[in-house]
């Protein structure tokens, strides 16, 4: 298997310690969790998406585990304004703030609220929070417009897609013209089951996002597909759990990854890819990045 070196630079603006980070929404939501997993092998990580306003999230069932991944359907649940201060302790870390909103403004005030963030990931992509997310996600003048607003804040912005849409180089494009540093492909596929005993809707939702090892071939066909469409680095994300996937997104056209649900499986998920890819004569990722469009 093909070996690589360490990030010899700034990833879209970040200094990552390897090419991969976890995913918001998973263990993001408190300090300690993040540096936790900073310690145990994540190159960098991304918070849990905080908003505008406080939620309490969806009523349950919230998580679904199903063949070959995970259903959730959490409703953006956050602390809001009170966030900062809980992740004050990582300031200088590899932190990358997920922020949410309906409109551009609610983009705008969240950023405010972060002067030590690192970057920010828009979430523009979440599938089951109505007003939020996908639902603005998929107008590309909306993702300009929230792209531009964040950007004034003079940080690296990456905007995470969703897939959901009919066209997603389309919203690559959008966020590139607004000032985009690099774009997150992709978050959940709108999914769905339904308990035949109970003849209803299983999650407390009714429908979900799906991720895991089922939505990798999905996640690889969108980020080749945004490689040839925008010239911003590309955060492949969906169903990785092994060193050769990584190897697999970056060939498509990743320069780094975010890792979720694999966590659910393999807590130590980062420490043992991190072991199987990286070499001291190992290879420069840049020479792989993109490798399968030639």
């Amino acid at each position: 298997m093909i070996k690589l070196q360490l990030p010899q630079k700034e990833i879209a603006g970040v200094s990552l310690n390897n090419h991969m980070l976890l995913a918001a929404g998973v263990l993001g939501t408190t300090a300690s969790s993040l540096n936790r997993m900073l310690e145990n092998g994540a190159g960098g990580v991304v918070t849990k998406s905080i908003g505008p306003v406080p939620i309490p999230g969806h009523h349950g069932p919230a998580l679904l585990p199903v063949d070959g991944g995970l259903m959730n359907a959490m409703g953006l649940p956050n602390p809001s304004e009170k966030f900062p201060e809980e992740i004050a302790s990582l300031t200088g870390k590899p932190v990358v703030v997920s922020i949410f909103g309906g409109t551009p403004e609610d983009f705008g005030k969240v950023a405010s609220w972060f002067p030590d963030a690192q970057a920010f990931e828009l979430n523009l992509s979440c599938p089951h929070a109505e007003g939020y997310g996908a639902s603005i996600g998929v107008n590309p003048r909306v993702v300009k417009e929230c792209t531009e607003i964040v950007k004034s804040y003079g940080k690296p912005v990456w905007v995470k897609l969703t897939p959901n849409v009919t066209d997603i180089k389309v919203i690559g494009c959008a966020a590139e013209e607004g000032g985009a540093d690099a774009i997150v492909a992709i978050n959940t596929v709108k999914a769905m089951r339904i308990s035949t005993e109970l003849r209803r809707p299983i999650l407390g939702n009714k429908f979900g996002g799906l991720s895991g090892k089922a939505v990798f071939p999905i996640a690889v066909r969108t980020v080749y597909d945004l490689y040839e469409a925008v010239d911003i680095p590309i955060i492949g994300c969906g169903g990785i759990d092994c060193a050769d996937n990584v190897l697999e997104m970056m060939m498509a056209g990743a320069s780094a990854v975010e890792i979720g649900s694999a966590v659910y499986d393999n807590f130590n998920v980062f420490s043992d890819i991190e072991a199987e890819l990286y070499a001291e004569d190992g290879i420069p990722a840049e020479e792989i990045v993109g490798c399968a469009h030639d």
